[in-house]
């Protein structure tokens, strides 16, 4: 504004009423009008803009540098609550934002024009008040709208505040991020049991895939040692020498059969010989004895000729030659058959366990080695057990639902306090309005009295409020302008006392020019009377902003603002570091 070519420093840790005058001695520095534009609210004006980033009045933040300048526009405020030290450092041109707590600064990570939207918030956190809440409470201003001129939900949201219900709404708020997070956390939990759940399936399926061939290899492992009992049960009963003595016999009765068998062959290629010879005897016979009749044995008729006598003695040669072999071959059959006569009958085949007579040798052998093959089986390990044991102990998971039962009952905790911090019908709003009102009323009417304002005005239940006056119901347009700046400081003190009741004191206040605008001297007076009490009793640092020079002589500090050159100073004797 037109603070500028030199820092200037106000201290607001007064226990004091303090009139706020100025001069413009580029005006004439008289009365006649050279009150006006000094930088009187430039005090005000710097303090919200350090505090919350925008003046009090609806000034573009540009436009709150000095017009000469151009630049380097810089608003320090140092203060304390709760014991602890703050300092804020807020600029344009080049914007900037500092804020310190104690001697440390904060880190700001998302600045954007000088102004970061996390560490105002923080810093209203801190303070516990909104930029709105500020102008009704700590700097009454005649260009703020007064309270019951703003429209009814921007008025609840107002008294919300002031009772404390809007902080049931920032609790909600953090509450419903707190079970957002509980809901995500119980989602995680299902799927984490979800994903336990279905290994356990898998691992459950592979098990029960190792028992069946568990099962499949302990039937054949008994099948096999049961079969290696039998047979060693079955070869420790023979008599090896029995056996031996039966396969010796077996061979001879093998020899036996095949020279019995060899010699029935031979008798019957004997007999076929023999009755082959005797047929051609026959035959060779009757031949003769046609040939010897003359007569051909080929095709029957008389046979004389030299040629007779050549077959005639051919046949008989050939008489005589089957004559020999009959007798050659009936010689052979008789000692064939009085060989196979002499190897007697054959008997039964000897009985043996053993198919070869070596095995029958080598059959203690074979019963040391069956024993030793049934001591390996019986030592055989399932080779199943331990991976089937070792998967249930360690692969397969215990599913436990203690984690997601507990976020569970606190989520429908957390729904429930919803319930509660958001309902409009909750006995907590209602306890905290009834409570709260009342008090509200009975300080509203205690300043409105004092004050000397004839009106009724009351807050209802609904957050809504009525003037009356003689029983006559009024808005607020229907008052004068000195009776709406009574009702506004009287509002105004009324929502500091019901403040500073619930939360914590404020020591500073700003009453800029509303006792000037049409108030009577009796409202002057009555408004001075009030301040003066708050500022003695309740050491408060009160700061009237008028133009009534007459106003000094009823307090006790007064600070001076010039204007000169286009520049603005105070009258201060702080010293700037």
């Amino acid at each position: 504004m037109s603070v500028g070519n030199t820092t200037q420093a106000v201290n607001f840790d007064r226990r004091d009423l303090t009139l706020v005058l100025g001069e413009n001695l580029d005006l004439g520095g008289d009365d006649s009008g050279a009150r006006n534009g000094t930088g009187k609210t430039t005090i005000i004006n710097a303090l919200s803009y350090a505090m919350y980033g925008n003046a009090l009045t609806n000034i573009k933040k540009d436009n709150l540098i000095n017009k000469t300048n151009q630049k380097n526009m810089m608003v320090t405020i140092d203060f304390e609550k709760d014991s602890i030290d703050y300092r804020i450092e807020r600029g344009r041109k080049p914007n900037t934002m500092k804020f310190f707590v104690g001697d440390t600064e904060k880190e700001i990570t998302d600045d954007a024009q000088g102004d970061s939207r996390e560490t105002q918030a923080e810093i209203e956190r801190m303070l516990g008040m909104s930029h709105d809440m500020f102008k009704h409470i700590v700097a009454l201003n005649t260009y703020t709208e007064p309270f019951l001129a703003l429209k009814a939900n921007e008025q609840r949201t107002i008294i919300e505040q002031l009772l404390g219900i809007t902080l049931l709404s920032e609790k909600a708020d953090r509450l419903k991020e707190q079970n957002k997070a509980t809901k995500d956390a119980i989602q995680q939990e299902e799927f984490r049991i979800k994903a336990v759940t279905d290994a356990n399936v898998r691992i459950q399926e592979q098990i029960d895939a190792l028992k069946r061939r568990q099962t499949l290899w302990s039937t054949k492992h008994a099948e096999e040692i049961q079969k290696l009992q039998t047979a060693i049960e079955e070869l420790q009963r023979i008599d090896i020498a029995a056996e031996i003595q039966a396969h010796s016999a077996f061979k001879t009765w093998d020899q036996t059969r095949k020279d019995i068998n060899e010699l029935s062959s031979a008798i019957t290629r004997s007999k076929m010989d023999l009755g082959r010879e005797e047929k051609a005897i026959a035959k060779t016979s009757a031949e003769l004895v046609s040939l010897e009749n003359h007569t051909c044995h080929t095709c029957g008729q008389e046979f004389h000729d030299t040629k007779h006598q050549q077959v005639l003695g051919q046949k008989q040669k050939d008489l005589s030659t089957a004559e020999e072999n009959q007798r050659t071959h009936a010689a052979t059959l008789a000692e064939l058959q009085l060989a196979h006569d002499g190897l007697g009958k054959l008997g039964p085949r000897p009985e043996t366990f053993y198919d070869k007579e070596s095995d029958a040798i080598h059959h203690q052998a074979t019963v040391d080695s069956l024993i030793n093959q049934l001591a390996a089986k019986l030592d055989d390990t399932d080779p199943y057990a331990e991976q089937i044991v070792e998967m249930q102990s360690t692969a397969v998971e215990e599913v436990t639902y203690n984690v997601i039962n507990e976020l569970t009952s606190i989520r429908e905790h957390q729904e429930f306090l919803l319930k509660l911090l958001t309902n409009k019908d909750s006995f907590i709003r209602k306890r905290i309005i009834d409570q709260n009102l009342s008090y509200l009323n009975a300080r509203l009417g205690q300043y409105l009295d004092r004050i000397g304002l004839p009106h009724t005005i009351k807050f209802n239940n609904d957050l809504t409020t009525s003037i009356t006056e003689l029983g006559r119901d009024l808005d607020f347009d229907n008052l004068s302008r000195g009776e709406r700046n009574r009702l506004i400081l009287s509002l105004s003190w009324a929502f500091r006392d019901v403040w500073e009741s619930l939360y914590q004191p404020i020591n500073l206040l700003f009453i800029d020019e509303l006792v000037d605008s049409g108030m009577d001297s009796s409202g002057v007076e009555n408004s001075l009377a009030i301040l003066k009490k708050m500022s003695r009793e309740s050491n408060k640092s009160i700061w009237l902003v008028s133009h009534k020079d007459e106003l000094s002589g009823r307090v006790n500090n007064t600070l001076h603002v010039v204007k000169e050159n286009g520049f603005t100073s105070y009258n201060t004797d702080i010293e700037i570091t």
